[in-house]
């Protein structure tokens, strides 16, 4: 993710049109190709083929914003990217399941037989983004904060301790931790608040 908040995604996706626009594409790619292969590798695609279907989504989007961008209807941008995400999933799968292979093709074939229906891969796309946007987040709150705030947070929010365990283990007290969880969780909001109202 960017360091900084990003332009909103209006102006990132125009800057898009320009294939020369090589930091809009580098931030493009930051934010979105994560989340395609992570969507992939979670409907059971291997690390290769992960990639192969980012790439051809990424080729997908290059050819096909402007035509995107001049429709009426288009709609939500992450709507029509996981659109394009599931059609490469699909291709990708049925391309190998044609193939003369045997017991491979059958098992390509069976896989794509079991790819989840749209909303399910939407949801999917979404909880992926989500993630990405907040690991932005962290990673600038982390920066910010003092060692023994972020562990606090760290402790208590990610691998899941009580206020208690937390204070045994940092050997502090049971106020301490909620402050500095507390703070920490603020800011993180806070950050994601101001991404989504740069990016909607």
């Amino acid at each position: 993710m960017p360091s900084s908040p990003p332009e909103t995604r209006a102006s990132l996706i125009l800057r898009l049109q320009n294939a020369d626009d090589v930091a809009a594409w580098d931030e493009f790619v930051e934010l979105y190709g994560p989340v395609i292969f992570r969507a992939a590798r979670a409907r059971g695609f291997q690390p290769a083929d992960g990639d192969d279907v980012v790439q051809e989504v990424l080729l997908a989007v290059a050819q096909s914003i402007g035509k995107w961008l001049e429709r009426r209807d288009r709609g939500r941008f992450r709507a029509w990217l996981l659109r394009i995400a599931r059609h490469e999933s699909i291709n990708l799968l049925t391309r190998r399941a044609t193939r003369p292979l045997g017991d491979d093709g059958e098992a390509e074939w069976r896989k794509l037989q079991e790819l989840p229906d749209v909303d399910a891969v939407s949801s999917l796309i979404d909880l992926e983004y989500d993630r990405a946007v907040f690991q932005w987040a962290a990673d600038r709150v982390r920066t910010s904060v003092a060692t023994n705030t972020w562990q606090a947070f760290w402790l208590t929010h990610v691998e899941g301790l009580s206020i208690e365990e937390a204070a045994r283990e940092m050997k502090t007290r049971s106020a301490n931790i909620h402050f500095g969880r507390s703070r920490v969780m603020a800011r993180i909001r806070e950050l994601v608040k101001q991404y989504e109202e740069y990016n909607d």
